[in-house]
This record gives structure tokens, sequence and C-alpha cells, in this order.
């Protein structure tokens, strides 16, 4: 009986996240098409903060200066402070288009910012030289079809939005990839349900870092860089700031990818564990209920269907929703419909990788990304407590 309720428990959650959640799970992407309104092109700057990423930053320079975006555009990558030849690596891409790139050096990291939040800063506030209409966002791992911009820029114009963001397409070639990250995809717009984040009536706001175009005005009446400063979710706390007096957009691109390889299994878990912690605001009791539903809502059906009798009924029909509702993330990835039975395994090693961020943080190296721990016991009573959007 207890193993039946539990079965009819996660059958329950998942129908209603099918129904109920946005639908979360089908795939948004741009308007096919779109074209710049203006006659005279709106000027955009590009701001690129990277910091060690010699070996992928010349195709990602490459990749912004073959844009075909008709208007004034400017590229100004920020180097927070490389041990690489990062520099090195910008100046051999640029060639005989450094008119169009700046390249900075990031100034000492300042109390209470994180290292992009500085690097970001200092971009915008060169770039303000420019006098740009919109500022791009993006990593340093992250290449653009050549009409990438130019769907921003026309869709932003198009529906009078503030903020256009693009969830890149990841690498998902080794077999690491392949089992991971189309479930992290698929568990960010759970999260943040793209349909939610679009609506002007929902408080949800959310972006993804890598590709996001916001119009300067309203960044600037957002309170600017400075407003996300100590943000380590800051791509989320951006959308919630200009969503607050604006519109945002999100969806899932073709049009840009990242090039960054993930070291294996433990790579993956490196970046979920990052900022899973801090999440969940640093909450010994979300934690344990974040483990708790994911038990019962990824977990609990397989294991169920080994009770049989009505528990099996439940627990299979809860593991067919939640297959159901993976399968447009992995036809996505281009990837066997078989993956999407693998949904719960996935789910596992997710929460392993949050507990790890738990004790990351309090060992003290928490949030760590290339060297920089950014996420300690010590930075919390300044780090701001982090709202879901909801």
């Amino acid at each position: 009986m207890i193993a039946a309720a539990i079965g009819a428990l996660s059958c329950l959650i998942w129908l209603v996240l099918l129904v109920a959640r946005g639908g979360f799970w089908r795939i948004l992407t741009l308007p096919a098409g779109l074209k710049l309104e203006a006659a005279a092109p709106p000027r955009v700057a590009v701001v690129v903060p990277a910091r060690n990423e010699a070996d992928l930053i010349g195709a990602v320079v490459r990749s912004l200066l073959e844009q075909d975006y008709p208007g004034p555009l400017r590229i100004f990558v920020v180097d927070d402070h490389s041990t690489d030849d990062t520099r090195g690596a910008v100046a051999a891409a640029a060639n005989q288009n450094g008119d169009r790139l700046t390249m900075l050096s990031s100034a000492a990291l300042p109390a209470e910012w994180t290292g992009k939040m500085w690097a970001l800063a200092q971009g915008v506030e060169r770039a303000a030289e420019f006098s740009p209409d919109y500022f791009l966002f993006t990593d340093a791992d992250i290449v653009h079809a050549p009409g990438s911009l130019t769907s921003l820029v026309g869709m932003a114009q198009t529906r009078n939005l503030d903020l256009v963001s693009m969830m890149v397409r990841l690498k998902c070639e080794s077999l690491a990839e392949r089992a991971l990250i189309p479930a992290f995809v698929f568990f960010f717009f759970m999260l943040y349900p793209p349909r939610w984040v679009n609506d002007r009536r929902e408080k949800t706001a959310a972006a993804a870092g890598g590709d996001i175009l916001v119009r300067a005005d309203a960044l600037h009446n957002a309170g600017g860089i400075a407003a996300i400063r100590n943000e380590l979710i800051d791509d989320c706390a951006l959308a919630r700031a200009i969503k607050r007096n604006g519109a945002i957009w999100l969806g899932l691109t073709n049009d840009a990818r990242s090039i960054r390889s993930y070291d294996g299994f433990g790579g993956i878990g490196s970046m979920i564990s990052r900022n899973a912690f801090y999440q969940l605001r640093h909450s010994v009791w979300l934690l344990l209920g974040t483990l708790l539903g994911l038990a019962i809502t990824y977990l609990a059906p397989p294991v169920v269907i080994f009770f049989g009798g009505w528990a099996a009924l439940w627990g299979g029909l809860a593991w067919l929703m939640m297959s159901v509702s993976f399968w447009p993330m992995v036809r996505f990835y281009g990837l066997s419909p078989m993956w999407t039975v693998s949904l719960p395994l996935v789910a596992l090693f997710y929460a392993g990788a949050t507990v790890h961020s738990a004790v990351q943080y309090w060992m003290g190296r928490g949030g760590e990304w290339k060297g920089r721990a950014q996420d300690t016991r010590s930075e919390a009573d300044h780090l701001p407590v982090r709202g879901d959007g909801n």
C-alpha cells in the first residue's frame, strides 16, 4: 500500500507538471524570418568576459566578426586576469577586423563583485563610448551563426522586448554529455517555463547567460551590472531586474552553440555543483526538501514498479509521462528515444551533485570557477538571498 501511494503521488506530480507547468517541455524557438524594422539598424555592442579561454575564444571572436548584422557593431572582449594566452588568441582571430574589436584588461576584483560581473561591468562602461542601443552579453565558449544577432535584434524590435535570451545548444557528443546535457536544459526549463517567463503578467523571470540581448536603456534603468554585482546566477538575476519594469523573452536556439567540452561525468557534475546550493539559499531544509522531491518525482516510479499491482501501474504511468515530457529535448539534441527512460538515473546524478555543492560550500570552496571560490560561508552574509522568480 505504501508503494502504491508513492507511485500514485509521483503520477499525480507528473500529471500536474505536464498540464499545469506552462508547457515547459515544449521546445520554444525564435520565429522564422525575423527582420529588422528600423531603416537605420540599432547600434549593438557585444561584451565577452574571458578568463583562461585561449583554446576557445578565437572561434568565438571570428563568429562575432562574421555576423551579417547590417548595423553598427562593436565587440568588447574583457580579459579577466587570464594566465594563458587569451589575449593572443583574440588578437589572432581579429586579424584584419581589429577596428571592430576592443580588448580590455580587467582591473583588480573589488569586494562583493563576482569576476564575471566585474568584467561585464567594465565592458559595458567602455562600450558606452560607442553609444549602443543594445548590448549582447555572450560567453567565451559560444559560437554564433552569421544571422544570430540579426534574429535577436529583430525579435526585440518586433515584440518590443527589453531582453531576449536564448539557451544555446550545448555540446552533446561524449557519453557523459549525451546522458546529462539534455536533462540540464530540461530541468532549467522546468524551473523557468519559457511561456511563463515570456508572459508579462507572470512574475517568473529567467535568462540563459551565454546569449543575452538587452536594451541599453533597460539595463541602465535596472541599475546596470552593479545591481547584480554579487549574484552567482547572474543571468536570472538580470532577467528579474529587467522584467520588473519591462518585457523579456526566453527560448532555445540552434543559431548559437557552446564549443566547450566537458571532462566526463566529473566535469558536468562540477558545472551542476557550482551553484546548486546557492540556488537553495544555503538552506539545509531546502536541500532536504529538494532531495525528497527528486526521490518521489524521478526515482520512485521505476522502483515501485517492482512491487507489482497498483504500485506498478502508477509507477509505470509516472515513468511514461516523465519520458514523454523529456522526449522533445532528447529529439532537439538528435539522440535516440531510448535516452528518455534514463531520466531517473540522471536525476540521481543531479541529486548527488547538489549534495556535493552543499559540501563544497561548507568546506569553503563553493561556486568555484577557474580557480575562484565565489560562494563561501564567509561571503554568505553579504550575498543576497535569491528568489526563484515565481
